[in-house]
């Protein structure tokens, strides 16, 4: 619709209509050809020659739509726009009757099959907007999406809430300790509690709460975001022990293993500033750096 002169180029994927989900209405098609249909359907619809094409790609979905030219004169331009608007319209009555009363609707499979249910028209004041708005109430996207995984949200925030569920976990139960034998020493290292997320949600504040429902995923993406500190396993929460982890793979590729040690101690062990027994690993053996005099 952004002007006569324009071309366009679809590749379906997804089952969807306007409204919603695409209920299929034809059970002698496969779903995937029915929807491709109905996708061709809509850029007949909109007046241009449509154009089926089947790309080179290693995909299970990759039949393309190509619209290069019209089917009508510039002059037409209002009358397919009436057109345009009738069938967006007749799509919606059709999404809201066979949800309601739980039936599909007869189509016709041709460029002008509009609903032949009662209420297939318009209703007046949406036949007006022709030519201005095709959907009154339809709210696209922003143009530049809001990141919403918790990583934009405030570093001072991110941190509080870290060192509480931190806290909370190494204080749930008397000192739970774990035995370092490394080099025969017997040093005790308190890997406090595990929590469910639920129990850990309880501990938080209300309007911590709040801001993290308005993200992605909430406290589970927030606590997985700071995997240093963290481990989110089967819905429970735990303070990581680094001692446990899987040393570096030799059989790394070159690059890969340049890219690790290159991030090397470029931050500091959240163990060594904050956890009350310090980092379970000696300096040397820490990814992270034990004191600023260490960052790279």
């Amino acid at each position: 619709r952004s002007s006569y002169s324009c071309c366009y180029f679809v590749l379906p994927c997804c089952f969807f209509d306007f409204h919603g989900k695409y209920s299929r209405r034809q059970s002698k098609k496969t779903q995937y050809r029915e929807y491709l249909d109905f996708v061709a359907q809509v850029g007949s619809v909109c007046g241009f020659h449509v154009e089926e094409d089947c790309l080179r790609i290693p995909s299970t979905k990759r039949v393309s739509f190509i619209g290069k030219s019209r089917t009508y004169a510039a002059a037409e331009r209002a009358r397919i726009d009436q057109q345009i608007t009738q069938f967006i319209n007749s799509r919606r009555t059709c999404a809201v009757a066979t949800c309601d009363r739980g039936v599909g609707f007869n189509h016709e499979d041709h460029c002008g099959g509009l609903c032949k249910e009662a209420g297939s028209e318009p209703p007046e004041d949406e036949t007006e907007t022709a030519g201005t708005v095709w959907m009154p109430g339809f709210q696209p996207r922003e143009k530049v999406e809001r990141i919403r995984n918790c990583a934009s949200l405030p570093r001072d925030f991110v941190d509080e809430v870290v060192l509480n569920v931190a806290n909370l976990l190494l204080n749930a139960v008397p000192q739970k300790s774990c035995c370092d034998k490394q080099g025969g020493n017997m040093n005790t290292w308190n890997q406090g509690e595990s929590l469910s997320l639920r129990e850990v949600a309880e501990h938080l504040n209300k309007e911590t709460l709040k801001k993290l429902k308005s993200e992605y995923g909430g406290l589970q993406t927030l606590l997985k975001n700071n995997h240093q500190v963290f481990e989110v396993l089967n819905g429970r929460v735990h303070i990581r022990d680094w001692r446990k982890e899987k040393p570096p793979s030799k059989t790394k590729p070159e690059v890969k293993r340049r890219l690790s040690a290159e991030a090397f101690k470029t931050r500091l062990c959240w163990f060594f500033v904050h956890h009350p027994d310090g980092c379970s690993l000696p300096s040397e053996a820490c990814p992270y750096a034990h004191g600023t005099e260490e960052l790279r």
